[in-house]
């Protein structure tokens, strides 16, 4: 019953999978896959989808003529497995080029090249099945605010979203973008580092409509957030157009760990609210195996974020399921209709209604609330023995 299927839309990037262990102070453990051997990896372990950057699926300087026989064989080994391509993005933080950033780059030849750069993705993205474009702005930031304005960084990534929307609009694509929101690393700081300072950013967009957020369990959690809550915001406003899930110690640099692989119960809550509510896009593991492992173990590890997905699921079930932990939830968000008028908003007549109520405080703070039999309940659901 933890298998997965093509309707749980579990997805990885080439990213993912293909990364080859090295990290800032090792080199590479695994031998690197091309992109047709990275399918045929997640199609043997039950993915639904792949996703890729740009230059994960074609080299930054390779010719029309290898750009159009890496992409004919990628078709084919896509067509070969039966998965799909949901979302795609742009490599703008790993070339030199982009180092102090892509569209708020100071040089203005550098954001030229950028918003070319991305035109030429999106294009790519599109051809192969793409509805969903993410954008991490992993050099869009300083390590010292001498050496750019935020308010003119704020004002290029705006004038560089509103010409890539307008360039979807012009072509006709079924596509809208995702920002996906990190306090820092690659660069000291990052602009618009959370969920919530992103979606004030949206708003102030010519087409907001066409643009959410992809947020990231590590990314949030670097700074020390409740993932579920920054997801929950996004839900409310409209916006959760693609997830990224993985885990991350609190306070650490980014770490990428498969899903559940530290916080389990922060996994549970976050599972339980996105079946809750009824998310329908895919379930993307922005994550990497362990330097140690081998392509064994990363199957290994991709099986693992997947499977531990559905047992969560499975939890969340069961906790809706659970007569106790229902009966408590029940005792404590119990109520009468004495202030259902106040659901309707204001209005002169209620704000006096209101106004007249002699509130006995001293009560209102007797009211138990059994939040620690809930927790219980809860952990000892997760722990099995429920």
């Amino acid at each position: 019953m933890y298998d997965p299927k093509p309707e749980h839309k579990f997805t990885f990037g080439l990213w993912t999978v293909g990364n080859v262990g090295a990290d800032p102070f090792g080199r590479a453990t695994r031998t690197a896959l091309s992109p047709v051997e990275i399918v045929q990896l997640l199609a043997e372990v039950g993915a639904y989808g792949v996703n890729f950057h740009d230059n994960d699926l074609v080299p930054i300087d390779a010719t029309a003529v290898e750009r159009d026989r890496i992409v004919r064989e990628f078709k084919q080994a896509l067509e070969d497995t039966g998965l799909v391509v949901p979302m795609a993005t742009t490599d703008l933080f790993r070339d030199p080029v982009f180092k102090d950033g892509a569209f708020t780059s100071n040089d203005p030849n550098v954001r030229a090249y950028a918003l070319q750069k991305t035109m030429n993705a999106i294009d790519l993205g599109v051809e192969l099945g793409a509805t969903v474009y993410v954008f991490w702005g992993g050099r869009e930031g300083t390590e010292t605010d001498s050496s750019k304005n935020p308010l003119d960084a704020a004002k290029r990534f705006r004038e560089a979203l509103n010409f890539l929307c307008e360039y979807v609009k012009d072509n006709g694509y079924n596509l809208k973008f995702a920002l996906e929101p990190k306090p820092n690393e690659p660069r000291s700081d990052i602009y618009l580092p959370t969920v919530g300072s992103m979606l004030a950013f949206i708003e102030t967009l010519e087409h907001p409509e066409m643009v959410g957020v992809n947020p990231e369990v590590a990314h949030e959690h670097m700074a020390g957030l409740n993932f579920m809550h920054a997801v929950a915001q996004a839900w409310d406003a409209g916006k959760l157009f693609h997830i990224d899930l993985n885990d991350q110690k609190f306070g650490r640099y980014d770490q990428d760990f498969r899903f559940g692989a530290e916080m389990i119960k922060q996994a549970f809550y976050l599972v339980k609210f996105l079946e809750d509510v009824g998310y329908s896009g895919s379930r993307h593991f922005d994550a990497h195996a362990y330097r140690s492992a081998d392509y064994d173990d990363v199957k290994a590890f991709a099986r693992g974020c997947m499977r531990t997905y559905l047992i969560l699921k499975e939890k969340a079930q069961r906790f809706n399921q659970d007569s106790e932990i229902q009966a408590l939830l029940a005792e404590i968000n119990a109520h009468d209709s004495t202030y259902d008028y106040l659901s309707a908003g204001y209005s002169a007549e209620a704000a006096e209604r209101l106004k007249a109520v002699s509130f006995d405080r001293v009560a209102l703070s007797q009211r138990k609330l059994p939040y620690e039999r809930l927790d219980q309940l809860t952990v000892e659901l997760l722990l099995g023995v429920r």
